[in-house]
């Protein structure tokens, strides 16, 4: 009998440590996460002022180039769809990061309540949309990019015939 009993508190600590170091993984993940979002924005910010910068370049400069007025145009439009391209993809791995974020932290609550007992974590809400500073990331580079546009069609592109 004393068997039986050794046996299933052995198991019980096995259990806890891996739901422990299991645990310490989740947290570590949801770090990573978070510092993600901080790099994929400075990413964006890097090649967006720099695309931007060289469709600037292309516009100030085209005349003394001598490069005919479509063929600046174009490389202009190009640089801003490189711009919109590069915003599109940094949406997606954003967007990608809180899914995952979401996830992490679903286990997250499912360890805890498991171990520790239930509702020691909160769930994550939809609702706390707003809270989340990835929100405001992408509604930055989403109106950045609008604008990009929008400048270019009122300002840059007219001016070029």
């Amino acid at each position: 009998m004393a068997a039986s009993g050794e046996t299933t508190s052995e198991a019980r600590t096995v259990r806890n440590e891996f739901a422990l170091e299991r645990y310490r993984y989740i947290l570590q993940q949801i770090h990573a996460v978070n510092e993600n979002a901080h790099r994929f924005l400075a990413i964006y910010q890097t090649l967006a002022t720099t695309l931007v910068g060289a469709a600037l370049a292309l516009f100030v400069g085209y005349r003394k180039w001598e490069l005919a007025p479509s063929t600046a145009r174009g490389g202009v439009i190009g640089l801003l769809m490189l711009a919109t391209v590069v915003a599109a993809f940094t949406i997606t791995l954003i967007v990608v990061g809180a899914l995952a974020w979401l996830d992490y932290r679903n286990e997250e609550c499912d360890i805890t309540d498991e171990i520790v007992g239930p509702g020691f974590r909160k769930r994550p809400r939809p609702g706390n949309l707003l809270r989340w500073y990835e929100t405001y990331v992408l509604m930055f580079i989403l109106v950045s990019v609008v604008t990009m546009w929008v400048l270019a069609g009122l300002f840059v592109l007219p001016v070029m015939r």
